[in-house]
């Protein structure tokens, strides 16, 4: 019995291992096919972008990024930048993105092949050259005594942040947190797509944590997404404290909701005693948003229990059910995960009453949203253009669900994609922002 319980466990980690990942890597330079355009843009009446300059003419792309990995040496032959190992205090830097147009030159093509349902060609990122500032003084702990603790590293981030800023309308920043199994680079890129999907309006910046790429890491990914909680919310800290941004929203992607999670709980426990007011101007959260959520439900209630909901303008859970990497998960852990929707009862009255009179709570129901069930189910928040768009309305319009296009439904206590979505999402952005539209590629 002892030999089967343990074939069986080790056959659950084989298996989570292989579904529960994001896009690795092989040899060379990472690269990464941008997403589909969301569905708003595919229609050609809305420009998310916030000029007609080439995004290129003073050279590449380059994404802002913070990472608490460990510098990779420089005879280290496995990694170039950094590795899958924890470095405890939080670098920070910018990173060059090579895109496989020039952008310089054909900016007006690229731009309306990539705002396209079906793409005349594959456009593709890569990052082609990274530059660290240095360290975050506050974050370099005392054992670190051979490490300079200067302000420099983090002056020169915040002032590029500022940059960003001062370029657009918008003083927001996008944090994006990303989910198992990828390496340093993958964040910058997908970033950096959420990023020209936003306009380039703003600033946005990769938080890279220390995860594996290998089958067997789960667990101790996991762990490591504890461990950077912390890092995170001095991250969040330092640009609500030092840069010229008004809100930082933050998107998190699978396990990487673990940490963006805890990180709402720290806050909601630093904020006993103070006023809501107080917290919202220490962190200046916006947005936070958790896409595939492999986190324990109770957890995560708990979380909202103890005063998490008090810290972000909203919190928005993305669930399905029919994310199988979730369901591996749920094997392998026990305990449903908070972006499933399986094996949820109809509520009661004082469930419902909860979820209609609290506006801050959004779970939403991506199951029948076109393409959330690409792949294994899992990575919907890049796959699915109803999906990408739902997130786009938050983060640049700040609309609530109902004017987005989705519907409440009558069975539980969420939102959800209705198959007249594309229509409703129309007549509602045209009713709310009317001065969107008029766009023509």
């Amino acid at each position: 019995m002892t030999k089967l319980k343990a074939k069986s466990k080790t056959s659950s980690l084989v298996l989570i291992a292989a579904m529960v990942s994001a896009c690795a890597t092989g040899g060379g330079k990472y690269q990464l096919e941008l997403m589909p355009a969301p569905v708003i843009y595919t229609d050609g009446r809305i420009n998310p972008f916030f000029d007609d300059e080439a995004i290129g003419q003073y050279g590449r792309p380059t994404m802002l990024y913070a990472t608490d990995r460990a510098p990779a040496l420089p005879d280290d032959g496995r990694y170039e930048h950094y590795t899958n190992q924890r470095g405890h205090l939080l670098r920070l830097g910018m990173a060059e993105i090579g895109i496989s147009y020039d952008l310089s030159t054909n900016w007006p093509d690229a731009r309306t092949n990539s705002l396209a349902a079906d793409r005349a060609e594959n456009i593709t990122l890569e990052v082609t050259s990274v530059s660290e500032f240095g360290p975050l003084a506050r974050t370099i702990r005392p054992f670190d005594e051979w490490i300079d603790a200067s302000d420099e590293p983090g002056e020169r981030f915040i002032a590029e942040i500022d940059r960003r800023l001062a370029a657009t309308a918008s003083k927001d920043v996008y944090i994006y947190v990303p989910g198992y199994k990828v390496n340093f680079e993958n964040p910058l890129a997908v970033a950096t797509e959420l990023w020209h999907f936003l306009g380039y309006n703003g600033a946005a910046v990769a938080f890279s944590w220390p995860t594996t790429v290998k089958r067997l890491a789960y667990v101790g990914d996991l762990e490591n997404a504890m461990a950077s909680a912390r890092t995170l919310r001095m991250l969040v800290v330092y640009i609500a404290e030092e840069s010229q941004a008004e809100r930082i929203h933050v998107i998190g992607y699978s396990a990487g909701t673990r940490l963006v999670s805890r990180m709402l709980a720290d806050f909601g426990i630093l904020g006993y005693g103070r006023s809501d007011q107080e917290i919202r101007e220490k962190t200046k959260l916006g947005h936070v948003i958790l896409t595939g959520s492999d986190i324990d439900r109770a957890v995560l209630g708990g979380y909202l229990l103890d005063g998490a909901l008090r810290v972000p303008e909203s919190l928005t859970i993305y669930a399905s059910r029919t994310d199988k990497a979730l369901g591996v998960s749920k094997v392998m852990l026990g305990k449903y995960r908070s972006g499933q929707l399986n094996d949820i009862a109809p509520p009661g009255e004082s469930s419902r009453g909860f979820f209609e009179s609290t506006s801050a709570l959004r779970v939403i129901d991506v199951t029948d949203a076109q393409g959330s069930q690409t792949g294994n189910g899992h990575a919907y928040f890049r796959f699915s253009p109803f999906v990408s768009s739902d997130i786009l309305m938050t983060l640049l319009y700040d609309l609530p669900p109902a004017q987005r296009g989705l519907v409440w439904s009558d069975e539980l206590p969420v939102w959800k994609f209705p198959d007249d979505y594309q229509q409703r999402l129309r007549e509602a952005l045209n009713a709310s922002r009317p001065e969107l539209f008029g766009f023509d590629h």
